[in-house]
């Protein structure tokens, strides 16, 4: 197995998730909160593909998917344009509304130009240098690992919101 197999794996599983945890959630459930200062299943899901979206766009040297896609413009969400997330007020949190089929297109996409990519890439192409902000660089292997990881904590996050607004609502 290469570290391009690797890759596309993980992305994978990102994808299968997402798609688990949000199917048949209606506005309630994706916007369910078990406090004031949770996040919603809608602002992870969106999170972790402005993420996912943000990064790989950036590696690639292609615009986001989010405003080449026209996701922007579906989702009309009252956020900077590129706003992917970070440090979120509650209130920024909950301005985060979209439907299901919504959520899994925009990630549908994210996803396939993720893979598309991941796929091209040659073994040594992912030691080259792609954030010089950090000590020691960010070398684009780390950078997808990170993106790996941070999706993986929020579909996590997500899943468990999901069983928490399903025990109180079902």
């Amino acid at each position: 197995m290469t570290s391009t197999d690797l890759l596309v794996d993980a992305f994978g599983r990102i994808k299968e998730s997402v798609r688990a945890i949000v199917k048949g959630l209606d506005a309630a459930a994706l916007t369910y909160r078990p406090d004031a200062e949770a996040n919603t299943i809608a602002w992870l899901v969106w999170h972790l593909t402005r993420v996912q979206d943000d990064h790989v766009s950036e590696i690639i040297g292609t615009e986001q998917i989010w405003t080449s896609g026209g996701w922007a413009e579906r989702f009309r969400l009252p956020l900077d344009l590129h706003d992917i997330g970070y440090g979120h007020s509650p209130e920024q949190v909950a301005a985060v509304k979209a439907d299901a089929e919504t959520l899994i297109g925009y990630h549908d996409a994210v996803h396939a130009q993720t893979e598309d990519f991941v796929q091209s890439v040659k073994e040594p192409e992912l030691a080259r240098i792609v954030d010089e902000n950090w000590i020691p660089p960010v070398t684009m292997a780390v950078r997808l690992v990170s993106v790996v990881e941070d999706d993986l904590q929020h579909v996590g996050q997500a899943a468990y919101i999901r069983g928490m607004y399903e025990r109180a609502h079902m």
